[in-house]
């Protein structure tokens, strides 16, 4: 089922476009926009992370080959000719001896076919090369996971900000239907010799206004839409409709250690720095080890002569011990290097933990605000509405001109924009907050 599923996240950004004239605009909530950004076709970083996952997984199989048999086989025949004297060879005969020795021989022929095997016995520095890079593939994996919460994140403030923007292109919508009320409201008074000109233009340029605000609300959309989109990995050309809406749903207070504890268990960026911390150590180690004898086991069977006919079965075998004495200074340096790297890993593990305390601080403190924001808000926008009720009502008896009404209005468009900005910040925070603590995906879930 996970393969079948994973399968149909693949195929499913490229058959959008293609589908999209047959099924209409595509329905996507937060959920389904995570899905299909961490899909293996989905967001190029997951894709450059899998790839570099191979890689390092790549180099274990690498690494490994230096701890296991090396066998070869070849087969080599030769016709060949010699002058004895170009290879020092020179028979001094004594003179008038009756047999001459030539110094030209040849041609004559060299058969030899064999197998040649050997085997590593014992090298340390072999074995800690290859423990680093099973440390390396783990960091690699880690990243891959770090690397879905990451795009996950993006993809859930660019779907945030794209339904922000679908509420503020319907709260400008209901401003221009407001603005229409009020002047069709200001035209009555008039005509009942109750109004004025003035009034009548003044409820027109707030309708201009109006009506200017939703043209800019609707490029903000299509931008948004465009960028989810992008964030996905999906087909610009893909329509889009959102299903989830700005909404406020308080979630339980979490304490600031637990928070912490959380964090630094869960947060796959963490996991693999104190992998790659480790894969540091080995290298350092598997270069001190370079140091240490090594043995290998070698040997080979074949047959050689002059031909093939007569060839005869011969063998070679035996141990072979490495013992490094002087390179001229290499290890040393390699040595320092290694433990530099080593160094400088341990810095970096100690920074990012402070920097996950740092981002679990700040994203609880957004968090605590954008909940005051959301109530304070909510109780602004229920002052606004009243007032402008009241507004209406006292132009309508009379009582009031409509400028009373254009600057309640104004302030309830103000308390609007609040409002939805308000809720946009309380779900962003949220979404701080799990990436602080590395449960992103599990959130949008």
């Amino acid at each position: 089922m996970r393969l079948a599923f994973i399968l149909l996240m693949a195929a499913a950004p490229k058959a959008f476009a293609a589908d999209q004239a047959a099924r209409g605009p595509l329905s996507l909530s937060l959920k389904r926009a995570v899905e299909i950004a961490v899909s293996p076709e989905g967001n190029a970083n997951i894709q450059l992370a899998v790839e570099a996952l191979k890689q390092a997984q790549a180099r274990i199989a690498e690494s490994r080959a230096a701890l296991l048999p090396d066998v070869e086989s070849a087969v080599n025949y030769q016709s060949r000719t010699a002058n004895l004297a170009a290879e020092g060879i020179k028979f001094n005969l004594p003179p008038g001896f009756p047999l001459q020795i030539p110094y030209f021989v040849g041609p004559f022929t060299n058969f030899d076919a064999r197998f040649t095997a050997s085997q590593t016995i014992f090298d340390f520095s072999s074995i800690r090369r290859f423990q680093a890079s099973r440390t390396t593939a783990a960091a690699a994996r880690k990243d891959v996971e770090n690397t879905d919460e990451q795009v996950a994140a993006l993809v859930a403030r660019a779907y945030l900000t794209a339904i922000k923007s679908d509420a503020d292109v319907e709260t400008a919508q209901a401003n221009v239907a407001l603005s229409q009320a009020v002047l069709v409201q200001a035209n009555n008074q008039k005509a009942a010799g109750t109004g004025t000109g003035i009034e009548i233009t003044r409820a027109k340029v707030q309708l201009a206004n109006d009506q200017q605000h939703f043209l800019e609300a609707q490029n903000a959309r299509r931008s948004a839409h465009l960028r989810l989109l992008r964030a996905m990995g999906a087909s610009l050309d893909t329509e889009i409709q959102l299903t989830d809406k700005l909404g406020y749903i308080p979630i339980d207070p979490v304490a600031l250690e637990q928070a912490k504890t959380q964090a630094l268990a869960t947060r796959p960026d963490y996991q693999a720095q104190k992998d790659r911390e480790f894969t540091a150590r080995l290298s350092a180690s598997a270069t001190r080890l370079e140091r240490v004898p090594s043995v290998q086991a070698f040997g080979d069977y074949g047959s050689s002569g002059s031909g093939l006919q007569n060839s005869l079965p011969t063998r070679t075998y035996g141990i072979s011990v490495r013992v490094p004495l002087f390179d001229g200074g290499r290890r040393d340096a390699r040595r320092e290097e290694a433990a530099s790297q080593y160094r400088a890993e341990k810095v970096r593990t100690t920074d990012l933990k402070e920097q996950i305390e740092l981002d679990v601080r700040l994203a609880l403190d957004a968090l605590q605000s954008a909940d005051d924001e959301v109530k304070v808000a909510k109780d602004g926008l229920e002052l606004a509405q009243n007032e402008l009720a009241q507004a209406r009502r006292r132009y309508g008896a009379g009582v009031a001109t409509s400028i009373e009404v254009t600057d309640a209005q104004t302030r309830l468009e103000r308390a609007l924009d609040n409002q939805t900005g308000a809720l946009y910040g309380y779900n962003v925070a949220k979404i701080d907050l799990a990436q602080s603590m590395g449960k992103v995906r599990s959130t949008v879930q």
